[in-house]
């Protein structure tokens, strides 16, 4: 049986295996968005294989092409980036935290790859994340924000913070709501507790507009709610 640290030293070596050639790519300058797309397709296929995760999918339906969405789901563990990457086969790029672009070689490899870095701690290198956002949107790239902001410990729904909110409102986009169950069993957060033959449950919600709420605040509420129908019973905290 394959241990826990060959699984993540497989995990690092697909991981580099992808950062290296879209770094030495960039320095070449010759990136390519569609090679960068095939790249996090076979690298998220291999981690998910490496240690049997099944996916169920429901809701494929409402992933419809070359229609502007900000992506919208929870955050359990790790493995949530892999599964969505398997989920949607449109071009995706992760909202994710500063700390990330300091990672050697990987950190660059998300850069050169679109990915976008927000530092929450500076107003104003979060707005400047924000408008790469938007044009990320308007080249008809599906943005992805996990809006709890960091991974749930326990699974249940964290409080959503507004900035994604915020995007999908100047830029008149609807929202993907889309529920991760499962992958907490697999890897839970802050740990390296892995456990392997895991299956994950997406459940890829109908989209949501702002202008069908009265308010910003009734907006994420329900928002926040349909992600939690796909995950059972959900404490009210907002």
């Amino acid at each position: 049986m394959t241990s826990r640290l060959e699984i993540l030293a497989a995990a690092t070596a697909r991981t580099l295996a992808i950062s290296f050639p879209t770094v030495f790519d960039q320095l070449c300058g010759r990136t390519s968005m569609d090679a960068c797309d095939l790249r996090l397709r076979d690298w998220s296929r291999g981690l998910l294989d490496d240690v049997g995760i099944r996916i169920e999918a429901h809701g494929t339906e409402h992933l419809s092409p070359r229609t502007p969405m900000i992506v919208m789901s929870n955050h359990q563990s790790l493995y949530d980036i892999p599964v969505i990457f398997q989920v949607i086969e449109q071009r995706l790029r992760m909202v994710t935290k500063i700390e990330l672009a300091q990672v050697p070689v990987w950190g660059a490899a998300m850069r050169a790859s679109g990915f976008i870095f927000v530092d929450r701690r500076n107003r104003e290198a979060a707005i400047r994340s924000l408008r790469e956002a938007r044009a990320k949107l308007d080249d008809g790239v599906l943005v992805w924000i996990a809006p709890e902001g960091t991974r749930s410990r326990d699974g249940s729904l964290l409080p959503f913070k507004k900035g994604g909110f915020v995007l999908a409102e100047e830029m008149n986009v609807p929202v993907l709501p889309i529920s991760i169950h499962g992958t907490s069993a697999i890897l839970p957060a802050r740990t390296w507790d892995l456990h392997r033959d895991q299956a994950v449950r997406v459940t890829i919600h109908p989209r949501m507009r702002r202008a069908d709420y009265a308010t910003r605040e009734d907006f994420m509420a329900a928002v926040r709610d349909t992600i939690g129908s796909g995950l059972g019973a959900q404490p009210p905290a907002r």
